[in-house]
């Protein structure tokens, strides 16, 4: 017979052997903040995230990821490789997370299979599940109950060491492991850095984030046009965003800039620090689907990322865009079309002529209501309509 310390220590240090940089067990009870998460969406922070509310009965209990289950293993797996590159004009930024060659769900799910794999090995008919941000599962919470950190103002986990780039995944199981004492204290104190840095100004109050306006979701969630007046905050950023991380002073300790990233598929692939756009608009949905099929981008598809990337460089207002930006005013899909005519409309001035006879080309044959109506408006202000 094992122990729940042998077993508890077993899994640790198989944790570590896999790159995970944190491993902490806690009880399977209901999460603490289960009653802030259900004013969350009761505020409608979520968004266009529905699964969420779908799902808000299986959040109240780890039973609801696994029946019976009885302990949490809380696992961190660090993703912080190189320091952001300066973004030129025709150049996109994505969050750091998403600038390697793997997609971290594929990196971690393996790895938390060789895990359950040692939980086995110990207890043949033990129940076991490995997640990783797709189950319905307060991971902060339980990471926090684990002893690993707290939940800083701009609501991601902070470790006082490592900082907070990191993921988060569990395996959950039905056996009885050796519990951490949680995290009690807050060490934010007065600092105001995250929530002052956001460019949508995303956090109506400390701890608490709206995620429609959020860059990280209006760049990957959501699926429909960004709304106008946000998308001068979208900034240079293609996909996600770390700006309320990167100022963050915990993750300026010494380890957390010396911690290396938990896989080497996590370090840059070429040209992802930063990212060419202009190359987006001429991938058809083959192209598209070969080049980032398994990674972090595919979520947002070939329609999110060209919305993103059109988006950008209006605001960088590259005229270099111009021609690729034209083209995609002639994309099947209505989302490009109408990110692209903004876009336009924020870098041409009276002298491009021929630019605004295809913007006003395009309105003649547009048929989508959403894009007739960015089209009208970047036409009724053009500078030599007075």
């Amino acid at each position: 017979m094992h122990s729940a310390a042998e077993l508890t220590n077993a899994l640790k240090t198989h944790a570590q052997k896999l790159g995970f940089v944190l491993a902490g067990a806690c009880p399977a009870v209901e999460p603490t903040g289960i009653s802030r998460f259900a004013e969350w969406l009761e505020r409608g922070f979520a968004g266009e995230m529905d699964y969420l509310a779908r799902r808000k009965e299986a959040y109240e209990h780890p039973a609801g990821v696994l029946p019976g289950a009885k302990s949490l293993l809380m696992l961190a797996f660090p993703y912080r490789t190189q320091e952001p590159r300066e973004c030129l004009p025709g150049q996109g930024k994505i969050s750091r997370y998403a600038w390697g060659t793997a997609d971290y769900h594929d990196l971690i799910h393996d790895r938390l299979k060789k895990l359950a794999d040692e939980l086995r090995q110990w207890v043949p008919d033990a129940k076991v599940r490995g997640v990783v941000d797709s189950a319905p599962l307060l991971e902060r919470e339980f990471a926090q109950a684990a002893g690993f950190g707290w939940q800083g103002k701009h609501t991601l986990l902070i470790h006082r060491d490592i900082g907070s780039y990191f993921f988060l995944a569990a395996l959950l199981t039905d056996q009885e492991l050796i519990y951490e004492d949680a995290f009690a204290a807050d060490h934010c104190g007065t600092c105001r850095a995250c929530l002052d840095a956001c460019p949508t100004k995303a956090f109506p109050e400390p701890y608490v984030l709206d995620a429609t306006k959020c860059i990280s979701y209006l760049t990957i969630e959501l699926r429909q046009p960004i709304p106008t007046e946000l998308r001068p905050g979208l900034e240079e950023w293609l996909f996600g965003c770390d700006v309320c991380q990167d100022v963050c002073p915990w993750n300026e300790r010494p380890l957390a800039k010396r911690l290396k990233a938990g896989s080497d598929e996590l370090e840059p692939a070429d040209d992802a620090n930063p990212i060419d756009l202009l190359s987006f608009f001429s991938l058809d949905d083959d192209a598209f689907r070969a080049r980032f099929r398994h990674t972090p981008l595919w979520r947002s598809k070939r329609r999110g990322i060209l919305r993103n990337a059109a988006l950008v460089l209006g605001n960088q207002r590259c005229r270099e865009a111009i021609p690729a930006l034209i083209r995609g005013l002639k994309d099947t899909e209505p989302l490009i079309r109408g990110a692209c005519a903004w876009a336009l409309g924020q870098i041409l001035e009276s002298a491009d002529v021929s630019a605004w006879e295809d913007l006003k080309a395009r309105q003649q044959v547009e048929e989508d209501p959403h894009v007739r109506a960015e089209l009208a408006a970047i036409l009724a202000g053009r500078p030599d309509q007075t």
